[in-house]
């Protein structure tokens, strides 16, 4: 408490050393006509680092507010074709500086983009680009670190990164993806120091790119454009650590750039759950790099990683590009899992226990490979193959039991499997398209496949023992199964845009899918001999086939204009589903038609303020294991079978976004709505008979929904080296779902709010405190039962500190406190996670010792309560405890034929 108490008068000394100013004015052309978006910005004279910024609003007005000594100050104003304007102001608490009339460049054109490379913010007609230099961080900073001083822009602990409330899906490396589609291997690997811009846009399809059409505005792509003198060099990072309990990492990254060629390759062995690419030396090991590892499951468990991979990227003449990467990944995972459930019926309940236990090796190899030609400015040819090949062994047992109402025991089953799978995936695109003229019509025929097949081999054995009339049956099942799925798709899409008026467009398209899917499952019986499996199952096996096919046939009107852009897209779909049970040669098939309908409507108030709603709708087939009607019996309290005569299901979804980001006051706000309404949704049909054991199967209800709603306001301060921000946001969800147990019709529906604040505050080159609190409140109601009516509230409190001094000492720690609200007895209902790490930079800051304790107070648990449409259930599962771990990193780079300056942070 009582450095809480410091920092907060440190906060409170500094700002009554400094007085309020707010400086007002108008930008114009030299015609009069107000400019929108031009960016104004006040420098220092005696080292041009930056105090504030602002963008002028439609009316060009801005004003620039904040805190400071009194003194002279450099203003300038930069606007894309016009000469950068500067002049020198004196801080005062009020100055109005009337219009401003901007020059026009000597050498400005309409498609001539002209800036001034010091302003921090530049908005180019659809592009949001940051200027790397004007946000101060660490010298060692990675991207992420970077993103995270961006006014707009937020980023979790876990590195998933919104601009504005929107996510970003892509993170490109000039133009170009690095190291495939997962965003994170960018953000945490590439250093500041070769960063010159940031650019934010719509994310886009490469065709989308390639014809201008507008991209999707509910998701964000970040582009990196690295400066001129470090995009020829290389710069690398190795990393080798060890720890008490047998904990270990080591990892090492290299990439090589030289204008357009990008060459990268990288591997990782640890056992510490991590994917062993985090470049940041503060939370490496830590609560930030707990991410989607990528390569394998992250879902529980303690898993060993070994990991490689190398990507590759050339450009030749601007018309032909190559990309290629390769990775391969081996992981060793052990999970440990128990589980009380309570199973809800129309007039009773019974209860269900089990502990799990398994242990999963998989060997993975992917590759994937794009190269683009374009013939000529108007014509291009894309190319996109990719495979992914997987071969392992799974070894599991569980022990479960059932009970009554009254806490009798009914039954127990315990059950061994030994699984050994191989599966291989291969996918190809393959993308024409043909511009005519530059007003935006163009054609473009896509063509795409899809090839994949999975064997899986499985020895499994069980015993269940049923407690009758103060009698024991027992059945075994000891059994080997030998199935084989086969999935071949393909698709066709044609689309021909053509120009009715400027910005105005009609389409027309065509789109075909086809895909075959086959699962043959050949189950055999032990004929007592040890390992003799030779009396094929009959009920228990099935040779089934689904094919479907999907026809598309529609009209497009759209209007793409900087203020309004409204797209509307309407035709038939049509779906034939048809199922071929070969065993015992029944086919079924049925035709489908829906309306098919995509539209949007996008108002764009201002350059950073806008509302838009979209309505589509969809149709998903059923999977192979829904509508075979063959039954399994792999888990034998839960006997499944198939239903052949399921429809598609028709979904209809409906988006609202309103965005507002103020630069002049760093304010923001995002709200949205998100709706889905399914009819002919696949639910469950389940049969609990007096043994308690589960007969389930499938049908088509209508009536589902899925609504979720929310707000978030963040704002932002800067005073003299100083920075606070704070968000605060509320989350809910409803979901309602439509189910039949023991014959009767049932309605579950949820409710959860979360209201949540994050705080920051920092001092350059001092320290950095981001506490946060987020609370989570549930609701389930139950129509057939209202006596298991269902609420609870959890919370989690999180505080991330971390100190840069004294200098080349970075002292960091986090710590997340989790309370999870009304569990079973038995199960921990809180969990607190310290993490800390205490690292020394030496040898020009290329290399790090750092001591890594995670969990301090060996408090980490996984517990979590999970509410089902008929259950109530609370686990408990394997997780990740107390280590301390001594590392070393090393990096070495060389740019232009130099080394990379090691000089403090640029004060820009």
């Amino acid at each position: 408490m009582r450095i809480l108490l410091s920092f907060a008068l440190l906060f409170l000394v500094g700002n009554l050393t400094a007085q309020n100013f707010e400086i007002n004015g108008i930008v114009t052309s030299p015609e009069g006509e107000p400019l929108e978006s031009a960016t104004v910005y006040l420098e220092k004279p005696a080292d041009s680092s930056l105090v504030t910024y602002t963008i002028s609003d439609k009316s060009g007005s801005f004003q620039l507010a904040g805190k400071g000594k009194p003194e002279l100050i450099n203003l300038l104003i930069s606007y894309a074709g016009f000469k950068t304007h500067s002049q020198k102001v004196e801080i005062a608490e009020e100055l109005n500086l009337g219009t401003i009339k901007m020059q026009v460049a000597d050498n400005a054109l309409d498609e001539i983009t002209i800036t001034s490379s010091r302003a921090p913010v530049t908005i180019k007609r659809d592009t949001l680009e940051f200027n790397a230099d004007s946000f101060n961080t660490r010298q060692d900073a990675n991207l992420e670190e970077l993103m995270r001083k961006l006014p707009g822009v937020e980023v979790s602990n876990n590195g998933e990164i919104t601009i504005n409330g929107k996510p970003v899906s892509r993170i490109l490396v000039n133009g170009e993806e690095f190291f495939g589609d997962d965003p994170k291997i960018a953000t945490k690997n590439l250093p500041k120091e070769i960063i010159d811009k940031i650019q934010v846009t719509d994310t886009k399809t490469r065709s989308e790119e390639f014809t201008g059409k507008a991209g999707d505005p509910d998701n964000k792509t970040v582009n990196i454009t690295v400066k001129e003198d470090k995009n020829k060099g290389y710069f690398s990072r190795a990393t080798a650590g060890g720890g008490t309990n047998e904990r270990y990492e080591l990892s090492a990254i290299g990439n090589y750039f030289k204008d357009n060629l990008r060459l990268s390759v990288l591997t990782s062995s640890n056992n510490i759950n991590s994917s062993g690419f985090s470049y940041d030396e503060v939370y490496g090991m830590m609560g930030r790099s707990s991410g989607r590892n990528v390569f394998g499951s992250n879902g529980g468990g303690i898993t060993k990683a070994e990991t490689a991979g190398l990507n590759f990227v050339n450009k030749w003449d601007d018309k032909i590009k190559l990309s290629a990467d390769y990775f391969f990944g081996k992981n060793d995972t052990e999970r440990r899992t128990s589980v009380q459930r309570e199973n809800i019926l129309p007039d009773s309940r019974y209860f269900t226990n089990s502990n799990q236990e398994s242990n999963l090796i998989n060997n993975s190899h992917r590759a994937n490979v794009r190269f683009e030609v374009e013939f000529d400015s108007l014509t291009r040819l894309s190319i996109r193959p990719n495979f992914n090949i997987n071969s392992g062994n799974s070894l599991r047992n569980s022990f479960t039991e059932s009970l009554d109402g009254d806490q009798n025991l009914i039954n127990n089953t315990e059950t061994f499997d030994n699984e050994e799978l191989q599966s291989a995936n291969f996918n190809n695109g393959i993308d024409f398209i043909k511009r005519f003229g530059s007003r935006g019509a163009y054609l473009q025929m896509e063509f795409s496949n899809n090839h994949s097949r999975q064997e899986n081999d499985n020895f499994y054995y069980s015993e269940s023992v049923f407690f009758e009339n103060n009698e024991e049956v027992t059945e075994i099942q000891d059994q080997f199964i030998d199935e084989d799925q086969d999935r071949n798709s393909y698709n066709f899409e044609a689309n021909q845009r053509s120009v009715l008026a400027d910005q105005l467009f009609f389409d027309v398209s065509y789109d075909f899918e086809y895909e075959n899917a086959t699962n043959k499952r050949y189950v055999y019986e032990s004929e007592g001999a040890v390992g003799t499996y030779n009396s094929l199952n009959q009920l228990l096996s099935s040779d089934f086939e689904v094919i479907s096919r999907r026809h598309i046939p529609s009209l497009g009107l759209n209007y793409e204009g900087e203020t309004w852009r409204i797209n509307t897209n309407f035709g038939l779909l049509h779906t034939s589903l048809e199922n071929n049970n070969f065993l015992e040669s029944t086919t079924f098939e049925n035709t489908y038609d829906n309306l098919f309908m995509r539209a949007e409507v996008r108002y764009e108030i201002e350059r950073s303020k806008s509302l838009s709603i979209r309505y589509d709708t969809d149709v998903n087939i059923p999977s192979i294991n829904q509508l075979q009607p063959v039954v399994n019996r792999t888990n034998p309290l839960n006997i499944i079978v198939g239903n052949p005569e399921l429809s598609p299901t028709y979904e209809q979804n409906i988006r609202l976004n309103y965005r507002n980001y103020n630069f002049a006051t760093r304010t923001g706000v995002f709200s949205w709505l998100r709706a889905s309404f399914t009819n002919n949704n696949v639910v469950s049909v389940t049969t609990i008979n007096e043994d308690l054991v589960r007969n389930t199967t499938y049908t088509n209800v209508d009536g589902a929904v899925n609504l979720n709603l929310g707000s978030f306001y963040s704002k932002q301060y800067k005073v003299d080296g100083r920075e606070f921000r704070y968000r605060a946001g509320l989350n809910g969800n409803y979901n309602k779902n439509i189910g039949f147990t023991n014959a009767v019709q049932y309605k579950a529906e949820r409710y959860s709010v979360s209201p949540s604040i994050r705080l920051t505050y920092g001092i350059e080159e001092l320290f950095d405190l981001n506490p946060s609190y987020e609370l989570t409140y549930n609701s389930t109601k139950y129509d057939i039962n209202a006596n298991r009516n269902e609420d609870f509230i959890n919370h989690r409190i999180g505080f991330e500190a971390t100190s840069y001094w004294p200098k080349n000492v970075v002292f960091g720690n986090d710590i997340s406190y989790n309370y999870f609200g009304n569990v079973s007895p038995g199960f921990d209902n809180t969990s607190l996670l310290w993490n800390m790490s205490l690292g020394y930079q030496f040898l020009n800051d290329d290399a790090t010792l750092k001591v890594t304790v995670f969990d301090v107070l060996d408090q980490n648990i996984d517990t979590r309560r999970t509410i089902g449409d008929d259950f109530i259930q609370d686990s408990s599962s394997l997780i990740l405890t107390q280590y301390a771990m001594l590392s070393f990193t090393y990096k070495l780079s060389n740019f232009g034929g130099g080394s990379m300056p090691n000089s403090r942070m640029r004060r820009r």
